[in-house]
């Protein structure tokens, strides 16, 4: 019953594919892995300040076999992908050489950038730090001129904002104890 079964249900015409068409698909699937490498590791080694490019899935029903239009598609976007995140990156980097720039003039002469606040993000540095311009010695230093560059932690407090005051409640086994 099982054979005759197989032997009458629907047939799928997935003869080998012809040889010349074998070594495209070979190819093409080599270069789109290349591309992904890549594209992995442009995004991998500029984040987090470059988010990688999120892209929507193809709505298929299930797995199937791409044919050569569909892996030259998908060649020509990965391609496509890869440009625009070097692109991405190489702006990045711009900034970043614009804003140690900014740095070094902000240690050299403090008086001509009052109050400039540079967060150490735009340096490309971990953390949530700033770089700020600010008078020494409060009011005093801002009326004589002096000024120097301070970096802040920037970061907020382990403990967090203080919340409303909670009642605290002792264990079972210590309420009998502060009654005595």
């Amino acid at each position: 019953m099982i054979a005759g079964q197989l032997r009458d249900g629907p047939r799928v015409a997935a003869g080998p594919a012809a040889p010349d068409e074998r070594g495209a698909r070979a190819s093409l699937r080599a270069q789109i892995a290349r591309l992904e490498r890549e594209l992995a590791d442009v995004v991998a080694g500029a984040f987090p300040h470059v988010a990688p490019e999120v892209v929507p899935g193809a709505a298929a029903a299930g797995p199937r076999l791409l044919d050569l239009g569909e892996l030259e598609r998908v060649r020509d976007d990965l391609a496509g992908r890869v440009h625009r995140a070097r692109g991405a990156v190489a702006r990045r980097a711009e900034h970043e050489a614009a804003a140690r720039a900014l740095l070094e003039d902000l240690l050299a002469e403090p008086a001509r950038h009052r109050g400039v606040r540079l967060p150490v993000a735009d340096l490309g540095l971990p953390g949530c730090g700033a770089y700020h311009v600010r008078p020494r010695l409060g009011l005093i230093g801002m009326l004589m001129g002096w000024w120097h560059v301070k970096l802040s932690s920037g970061c907020p407090s382990a403990t967090g904002i203080a919340g409303p005051a909670v009642p605290r409640r002792d264990p079972p086994a210590m309420r009998g104890l502060r009654a005595a």
